[in-house]
């Protein structure tokens, strides 16, 4: 089906949302933070091999969802791939910034899996 990348610095949920994706019948490729997403992204680039999708947490080490988000938006080869934050932080305040960051939505943690596959099949079908 599509190629998604994932960003996910906590192993458990990056695994998690993985193996749902993957049962879902999508390749993933996945990273531990914003600045491996980053780097993937652009590697991918450079391949001519892009996501469908970008899904990507908002706090992480090394660099934050907003911050890899709004720098993959800056580059010609991937403003144009749809990125959503997964976040348990679901304050007004941060649900704005990541708008601001260029993210196409914003799914609260915790979320069940299925509501992530159906969520993840709307995504796609907008792209």
């Amino acid at each position: 089906m599509a190629k998604i990348l994932i960003a996910e610095d906590e192993l458990d949920i990056r695994n998690l949302i993985a193996f749902t994706l993957r049962f879902a019948g999508h390749e993933i490729v996945a990273a531990s933070n914003g600045q491996e997403a980053l780097e993937k992204a652009l590697e991918m680039a450079d391949a001519g091999d892009l996501p469908a999708l970008i899904l990507m947490d908002v706090r992480m080490p090394r660099m934050t969802g907003y911050e890899a988000c709004r720098r993959m938006k800056e580059d010609a080869r991937l403003k144009d791939i749809p990125v959503v934050f997964l976040s348990a932080k679901g304050q007004e305040t941060e649900v704005q910034e990541g708008y601001q960051a260029g993210a196409a939505d914003y799914i609260i943690k915790p979320f069940a899996p299925d509501q992530l596959t159906s969520k993840v099949t709307e995504w796609l079908q907008k792209a």
